[in-house]
């Protein structure tokens, strides 16, 4: 009798936990799917405007860039900011990070959505980041795992590059113990 509820309860509860999973994702694709068609709709060729130009509440504030890494397949946006909630429907550009092409642009991801595969990016690999009409190549120079304490990393820089952070290990269940650091430089400026 206690094993048949224990079983019961243990069942529950894993139809409980699958439940959230599901949701969760189902909502960070669906938040991610609104925030392209604001992109794409804001994003035309003849009204491109840059995400620091925008009034606070405007759509393209809440989407400033489209983040695309060919090699692992990601074609996201970038909504401002890094909460949780933030983290949890896109990638987020840090507060305080510069623009693309101006300085050092952070971005970061959780490693179990958007940033799964940032892992697998090697030197030399392409980064693409929109913002503002503009298109801003990066080619990947640097990988290396730091501590969450190693803020360093997400200074500026004079020169133009791009700062991708998440957590590692990738596959780790739980709060990862380190920070995943891919570093790219600015191949032209637009």
């Amino acid at each position: 009798m206690l094993r048949r509820r224990i079983s019961s309860g243990l069942l529950i509860l894993g139809a409980v936990l699958l439940t959230v999973s599901l949701g969760q994702y189902g909502f960070m694709l669906w938040r991610q799917h609104q925030l392209q068609r604001q992109w794409n709709s804001i994003n035309t060729p003849a009204g491109a405007r840059s995400a620091a130009d925008q009034p606070a509440g405007h759509p393209l504030s809440e989407a400033g860039l489209r983040l695309i890494i060919p090699g692992i397949h990601l074609n996201d946006v970038v909504v401002r900011g890094t909460s949780y909630e933030d983290l949890l429907v896109a990638p987020g550009w840090l507060d305080g990070s510069p623009p693309p092409g101006t300085g050092n642009t952070v971005i970061a991801g959780h490693r179990d959505t958007f940033f799964r595969h940032v892992a697998d990016l090697e030197i030399g690999d392409a980064i693409e980041v929109e913002e503002g009409g503009r298109s801003y190549d990066y080619q990947v120079t640097s990988r290396r795992i730091v501590r969450p304490t190693d803020t360093g990393v997400l200074d500026n820089t004079p020169q133009p590059e791009l700062t991708l952070v998440t957590c590692y290990p990738s596959y780790w269940i739980g709060p990862a113990p380190e920070r995943l650091i891919v570093q790219a430089a600015l191949r032209a400026a637009p």
